[in-house]
C-alpha cells in the first residue's frame, strides 16, 4: 500500500506551532545586536532560515525515529506522519535531510561572513537534531531533552545570531538567552507533561517520566518564572525593557491547564499559548532594546 499525506499533513506534521521556539530566539538575539549598535538585517534573515529549517528538520526527524520504534503508535498531541501510517518513514526522513541540509547550507553562508569557526557549531547542532530520537541511545529517551532544547534554542540560537552580528556577546544578550532557553524548554516540558502515560508505556524515558506528574507541572511554571525575572534583570539596562512584561497575561493563560492538573489533549493549548509568550516577549524586549 502506498502512503500519501496530504500537504496539510505534512505542514502539520512540521508541528508549525513549535515555530516560535525558532523564530524568538533570533529577535531576541538580534536585538541584543541592536543593543551593541551591530543589527544587521541580512545576517537576521539567513539565522532565521538557519532556526527555522532545524526544526522542522527536528520535528521531522523526531516523527521517523520515534514511529520507526514504535513510540507514536498511541499519541494524545499532534498528527504524526509515520506513527499515524499517513508517510512512509523513507518519506519522512528524506525531508527531515532536507531540512537539516537547507539549516546547514545557510549556516555555513551566515558563519562564512561572520566568524567560520561557528560552522562547527552548526555541525553540533544538526548533531544533536538527529540524536535527540534518532540513533541507537538517543538522549531525547534519557531525559535530557529540556537539557538540549536550553543550550540549543536558547544560549546557541540566541547568542548566536547576537555574535554573528555584533561580533561579541554580552550580559545582556546572555540574559535575553537564559530566558529564551527557558520558555523554550517549557514547551517542551508541557509536551512531555502530556505524554507521560504514553512514553512510559513505550519506554521513552523522558524527564516528565523521571520528575512524574507533579513535579513536572512545577518546573514548567518555575521557568515561565526565570523569562520574567529575566525581564527585571534587562530593565537595568533599559528601563524600557518593562514591555516584556505585556506577555505575562499569555503566560498566565499558558500555565492555566498545567495548574489545574489537566492532562492530554487538554494540555495542547499549553504548547501554543507558551509559544505565544516566547514570540510576544522576544519581539517587546527586542524592540524595547533597539530604541530604548
Amino acid at each position: 500500500m502506498t502512503l500519501v499525506a496530504t500537504f496539510a499533513q505534512w505542514v502539520e506534521g512540521a508541528r508549525p506551532r513549535t515555530l516560535p521556539n525558532a523564530i524568538a530566539p533570533v529577535i531576541a538575539g538580534t536585538g541584543g545586536a541592536a543593543w551593541l549598535h551591530a543589527a544587521c538585517w541580512w545576517k537576521a534573515l539567513l539565522a532565521l532560515v538557519v532556526a527555522v529549517a532545524m526544526i522542522i528538520g527536528v520535528n521531522y526527524a523526531n516523527d521517523y525515529s520515534d514511529g520507526i520504534r514504535g513510540t507514536d503508535d498511541v499519541r494524545a498531541g499532534p498528527l504524526r506522519l509515520v506513527g499515524s501510517k499517513l508517510a512512509a518513514p523513507r518519506a519522512v526522513l528524506t525531508a527531515a535531510v532536507v531540512s537539516l541540509g537547507i539549516a546547514a547550507v545557510a549556516g555555513v553562508v551566515l558563519a562564512w561572513f561572520s566568524a567560520p569557526w561557528l560552522i562547527a557549531v552548526g555541525a553540533l547542532c544538526i548533531a544533536g537534531a538527529w540524536l535527540y530520537t534518532g540513533g541507537s541511545k538517543p538522549y531525547g529517551y534519557l531525559g535530557l531533552g529540556e537539557v538540549a532544547v536550553f543550550v540549543f534554542f536558547g544560549l546557541v540560537a540566541v547568542l548566536g545570531t547576537q555574535y554573528t552580528q555584533a561580533l561579541r556577546v554580552d550580559w545582556v544578550g546572555l540574559a535575553l538567552a537564559v530566558a529564551m532557553g527557558s520558555l523554550s524548554s517549557a514547551v517542551l516540558v508541557a509536551n512531555n507533561l502530556r505524554d507521560i502515560p504514553t512514553d512510559k508505556e513505550s519506554g521513552k524515558i523522558t524527564l516528565a517520566v523521571r520528575l512524574g506528574d507533579a513535579r513536572t507541572r512545577l518546573l514548567y511554571q518555575a521557568l515561565l518564572v526565570v523569562a520574567f525575572a529575566l525581564t527585571l534583570v534587562l530593565m537595568l539596562a533599559t528601563p524600557w525593557c518593562a514591555v516584556g512584561l505585556v506577555a505575562l497575561p499569555l503566560a498566565v493563560r499558558a500555565a492555566g491547564p498545567v495548574r489545574k492538573g489537566l492532562g492530554g489533549k487538554e494540555l495542547i493549548p499549553v504548547l501554543r499559548d507558551t509559544g505565544l509568550t516566547m514570540l510576544v516577549w522576544a519581539v517587546a524586549v527586542a524592540l524595547a532594546l533597539a530604541f530604548g
